[in-house]
């Protein structure tokens, strides 16, 4: 067999293949960066999804908007020291638009007056109150109140999510409550303990997951605290071609209408086949919890939903039972700043189904809260989930920090005074140019998906294999190779790190590219390496063939 063998022996790729990709990926790291010390190699990570672009004008907003900040601090007490007061609200929307004319040449200054005039126009905020919001949420001098989310600053990011989660169709009445949180990770963590907390989810219980899916949520029902029964529903559909389209079938969808499955999990678009649930698939799932299985409770996370026009979340059509998660992190370069909310619609199953716990149950729930509230039964989910967060005990101090919540604040705004949508546009525009450069570099067609987010790209192997050489290679690719054999020889013949998709609960032979984290060019090189792998497969094959 005419192939070349790697360091990384074929017993201990086994062995590996069962770490989480990301745990792997320190692996793969090793071997690039011993690759990387020969002569002009530059290790290419494509495992990671933090992207290279950042949003500058919400973040010009934001340091402009300390100094209106500072400037209050010192109005109301200035020694030389440093020791300043804190802002005031008599008189501050006035003192804020002198602000505003003394530095109009001033970074994002045109952003803040956007966010003072719409506050007041579309919402009738009163000025003092929005503007004493924003300054003392700049400073941070103050513990969040109220705690779940500023009161004026919930209302603008309520926009700005119906904007971006609701597609061309937002509900017509009703609204949906924010908690403000450290990122999507934060989010995850909460609402899988509140759901245990309050009874809704018990050890053992049988939940579905969406899948391909973002490994923590494949690792944490397996937790012991947790112990749940998974069935998963496979994002297996093919088009008439052959090819993935990653979307659901209706026998997968299907499953949903099982009582004994109380919750569904999914990350939509999807990672790490990077697609949104087509309008079909969604309608059926609809129809299938609507009619089969009304109490079932959906967590949908939706932080690839802005690369994806007129996307419309789970959490628009069926509100009831969906409690979605959105984080700022990808589109707007935002990692760092751990950025997120849970939304849950103000009518929903949560609350009507922690009514209708059983009295001996509902009274053990209700003693978690007594020190909140004289009538702990009433506590609404959601403000259960904050209170969670901080142990109850600390429920007092809970919230994202004040600073966190202006920036996301400024991102909202950002995005809801856009109307030409610009930076959307260009954000998909920059994705799908990597996207193409990719499959340039492999020599392949791409294959049209209007679902497509091209925030990753999943390539399967094997299904390109038996497409293009039929079932024989597939064969000798099953017997000689381990389905994560090709990112160890990316790692170590090209110093290119990729992520297995079999750790997604994906295609075994697949991998998954990030399309976020490297400059446009570099997508060509690890295209050009991907397909020089996959021909090294079909040499070795054809050599033993002429053997």
């Amino acid at each position: 067999m005419d192939i070349e063998k790697l360091k990384t022996s074929r017993k201990r790729e086994q062995d590996l293949e069962q770490l989480s990709p990301f745990e792997l990926k320190d692996s793969l790291i090793s071997l690039a960066s011993d690759q990387q010390k020969k002569p002009v190699k530059t290790m290419l990570n494509a495992g990671r999804g933090n992207p290279n672009w950042t949003a500058s004008i919400p973040r010009e907003a934001f340091f402009t908007l300390g100094q209106f900040g500072i400037e209050e601090c010192r109005l109301a007490m200035d020694k030389s020291s440093g020791l300043s007061g804190i802002p005031q609200k008599k008189d501050i929307a006035k003192r804020f638009e002198d602000f505003l004319g003394k530095n109009k040449q001033a970074p994002g200054i045109e952003l803040l007056r956007g966010l003072y005039n719409y506050g007041k126009e579309k919402h009738g905020f009163d000025p003092d109150s929005w503007i004493f919001e924003l300054a003392e949420g700049i400073i941070g001098d103050q513990y969040p109140s109220p705690v779940r989310m500023l009161k004026q600053t919930e209302i603008v990011v309520h926009d700005y999510l119906v904007q971006e989660m609701c597609g061309n169709h937002p509900i017509r009445s009703g609204k949906f409550d924010l908690f403000a949180v450290e990122g999507g990770t934060a989010a995850m963590c909460y609402i899988f303990d509140s759901l245990m907390e309050n009874n809704l989810l018990k050890k053992g219980d049988k939940i579905a997951l969406g899948v391909p899916v973002f490994t923590p949520y494949i690792e944490i029902p397996e937790l012991a605290r947790y112990d749940f029964k998974v069935v998963y529903i496979h994002g297996s559909a093919k088009d008439e071609n052959g090819n993935s389209t990653f979307q659901y079938p209706e026998e997968e969808l299907d499953k949903l209408g099982d009582k004994s499955i109380k919750a569904f999990f999914i990350v939509n678009p999807s990672n790490p086949t990077s697609v949104e649930i087509c309008d079909y698939c969604r309608k059926y799932l609809v129809k299938v919890v609507k009619n089969l299985n009304p109490n079932l409770m959906i967590l949908t996370d939706d932080v690839y939903g802005t690369f994806v026009p007129n996307f419309n979340s789970l959490m628009n059509e069926l509100p009831q039972n969906t409690l979605c998660v959105y984080s700022f992190s990808k589109y707007f370069g935002a990692t760092g700043w751990r950025l997120g909310v849970i939304a849950l619609y103000e009518d929903n199953i949560y609350d009507d189904m922690l009514s209708a716990i059983p009295e001996k149950d509902k009274q053990k729930v209700s003693k978690l809260y007594e020190s909140l509230t004289l009538h702990p039964e009433k506590l609404k989910f959601i403000d259960r989930l904050v209170a969670d967060s901080r142990q109850v005990a600390l429920n007092h101090t809970a919230g994202l920090s004040t600073p966190q919540q202006v920036q996301m604040l400024l991102f909202a705004i950002f995005a809801l005074l856009d109307k030409e949508n610009k930076y959307k546009n260009d954000c998909m525009k920059l994705l799908h140019n990597r996207y193409q450069l990719l499959w340039d570099g492999i020599s392949m067609p791409i294959v049209p998906d209007i679902e497509r987010a091209a925030y990753y790209c999943e390539i399967d192997i094997y299904e390109w294999g038996m497409k293009t050489h039929g079932k024989d290679f597939i064969a000798f690719l099953e017997k000689n190779f381990e389905p994560v054999d090709i990112v160890f020889r990316l790692a170590e013949k090209s110093s290119i790190v990729l992520l297995n998709g079999g750790g997604f609960a994906g295609p075994e032979w697949s991998v998954r590219v990030s399309l976020a984290n490297l400059d446009d060019e570099d997508y060509t090189a690890i295209g050009k390496a991907l397909g020089e792998t996959m021909q090294e497969y079909v040499d070795a094959w054809e050599s033993t063939k002429k053997g």
